[in-house]
């Protein structure tokens, strides 16, 4: 995986950056670096890049703005890194189109893993399922202007492509897999994350509006298929 595997590492401490560096490049990873927001959003323009480590405190453009630049033109997996670890922090660093969270003092090994993780969710690796569900969506799945094609990563709504980055795919993917079934807050970050969260609920409640808006600029019939179970979590459920 990590062969031509180009990482961009976005952060103004050049004590964090030569650290980081020497850990990715020890994984066989190409890293690039930006002292803040600007040239980073040129150098995603330009080139080639497969994940974005982004520092929120920054001179010039910060986190939070670069963030959501990134998203107005790319879907490219995006770790923040910084020393704010507020639940409202993390929630709108989600909301603004982050992946994941790392708050420091961190450990360089675990924020390589979650590199990791990231990468292979946007590789290929689909969310756990089990022998019944392998067969269902092997060739698709198919509800009313909606079908999904887990080979292909695929998400086609009316007849249009839908873009979604690599974990609101895994998490509409898993929800339709589950179709009829409540799924717990809890299971959602088990099967989809894929990995230890370190946050909490609301990061699932986050991805989960993200989603219906992507979904609703083209169907909101198909939107309204994910539905909230109070108290309980979501499911995905075919309107009559």
């Amino acid at each position: 995986m990590n062969k031509d595997t180009t990482v961009l590492l976005v952060e103004d401490e050049e004590k964090i950056r030569r650290m980081l560096r020497l850990f990715l490049e020890q994984e066989s990873f190409c890293v690039v670096e930006a002292e803040e927001g600007r040239p980073a959003l040129e150098i995603l323009r330009q080139g080639k890049v497969d994940l974005v480590i982004l520092d929120l405190m920054m001179p010039g453009l910060d986190g939070w703005t670069t963030c959501r630049k990134i998203r107005e033109f790319s879907e490219v997996p995006i770790l923040i890194l910084t020393a704010r670890g507020e639940e409202s922090d993390r929630v709108l660093g989600f909301e603004l189109g982050a992946d994941d969270y790392v708050i420091k003092p961190f450990s360089p090994r675990e924020l390589v893993l979650r590199v990791k993780a990231l990468l292979r969710r946007r590789s290929s690796t689909p969310p756990q399922r089990d022998d019944a569900q392998e067969a269902a969506t092997e060739k698709g799945l198919h509800f009313p202007e909606l079908s999904l094609y887990p080979e292909g990563r695929k998400a086609v709504v009316k007849g249009e492509t839908l873009s979604l980055s690599p974990l609101e795919y895994d998490l509409l993917l898993y929800l339709a897999q589950n179709a009829g079934r409540v799924l717990s807050r809890d299971l959602l970050l088990d099967r989809v994350w894929g990995y230890e969260f370190a946050g909490d609920s609301r990061t699932v409640d986050t991805h989960v509006r993200r989603l219906r808006e992507k979904l609703s600029r083209l169907s909101p019939a198909v939107a309204s298929y994910v539905g909230t179970v109070r108290g309980s979590g979501y499911k995905f459920e075919v309107n009559p």
